[in-house]
């Protein structure tokens, strides 16, 4: 029997990088796609074929050609930016991709979709794949990924099965979106301690997200048209991830207790000038900012465990202090 062939967009990020391996280790042949060059050589140890490109300039039709399942991590992930390059990049690309890689024969497409889409300004544990999403999303990220899901599960069929999977706060080496603003936050001395730092989130080590994800592709038979929720599974308060960061970097961080609702005053407000200066600059705090650190959020991995036989094996606290470690012996 053939081996399985399997395309991976954005493999030039953290997920991807990641992906990429594990789905080598799996016995897949892997074509890996991205538009940056820096980790291009480190690619062509990681997967079969490396193919650089943007998703919404390439020739996509021939990207898919061949391919049995795809694996979309590309996409624009930051809390800040203009809301037509969100769109453009998370949901125009997704179209474009599930229309290339269905008419190309694929069997199948697994979607890396965002937990962001539950953001709200209210505590929400143990939340599931049923849970009602807000009315309104916190910001473009939340709001187009939101969308391109909904395109995904709304394409699934017997013959071009879909799932979503939502990986929540990924923390691993490649990480250029969560630590590395935990850190710099940290790096002035303190940290905004919002409604006592004792919100509850929930990291995911990048290696178990990538499993995670394998699985899912492997699977389609029973994930098919289905979003599931991936974290790691250790609800850790602000103030004791902040703490164990603090032991990691060796210097002291103190939390400092903001009242929320002067948080969000400030956050909308520099979201407002934000909006006025040319360049549009990601503001020092954003709701979205003030949503992950005041209010809970964490999850009930029942679909992941039943249809995933997911289990996290790694610990993404001890991820993250190694990480912010290793940061500090290079600086």
């Amino acid at each position: 029997m053939s081996k399985q062939r399997a395309l991976v967009t954005g493999a030039t990020g953290g997920l991807g990088l990641s992906l990429c391996a594990a789905l080598r280790d799996a016995g897949y042949v892997v074509r890996a796609t991205g538009r940056s060059m820096v980790h291009e050589e480190r690619l062509k140890h990681i997967s079969d074929e490396f193919v650089r490109g943007d998703l919404l300039t390439m020739d996509i039709n021939a990207l898919c050609q061949g391919i049995h399942v795809v694996f979309h991590a590309a996409a624009l992930s930051s809390p800040w930016g203009p809301e037509a390059a969100f769109h453009a990049a998370n949901v125009v690309a997704t179209q474009r991709l599930l229309a290339a890689s269905r008419a190309a024969g694929a069997d199948g497409f697994v979607f890396v979709s965002s937990p962001s889409i539950y953001a709200a300004l209210r505590d929400q544990p143990l939340l599931t794949e049923d849970s009602p999403l807000p009315r309104h999303s916190l910001n473009a990220h939340a709001q187009t990924k939101r969308v391109a899901e909904e395109l995904v599960l709304a394409a699934d069929t017997p013959e071009f099965r879909t799932v979503s999977l939502r990986p929540r706060a990924l923390i691993g080496p490649d990480d250029k979106v969560l630590l590395p603003r935990i850190l710099a936050l940290a790096a002035r001395g303190w940290f905004p301690a919002l409604r006592g730092g004792r919100a509850l989130i929930e990291l995911t080590d990048v290696r178990d997200a990538a499993t995670a994800l394998v699985s899912a592709g492997q699977r389609l038979a029973t994930t098919s048209g289905k979003a599931i929720n991936v974290s790691g599974g250790q609800p850790t308060s602000v103030a004791q991830l902040v703490g164990k960061l603090a032991d990691a970097l060796q210097r002291p961080i103190a939390l400092r207790p903001v009242p929320v609702q002067l948080a969000l005053l400030l956050a909308r407000t520099s979201e407002f000038v934000s909006n006025l200066r040319p360049k549009k600059p990601e503001p020092r705090l954003t709701t979205y900012g003030v949503a992950t650190l005041a209010y809970t959020q964490t999850f009930n991995l029942a679909r992941a465990r039943d249809l995933l036989g997911y289990q996290p094996a790694y610990d993404p606290v001890a991820t993250a202090q190694a990480l912010a470690a290793r940061s500090t012996a290079g600086a």
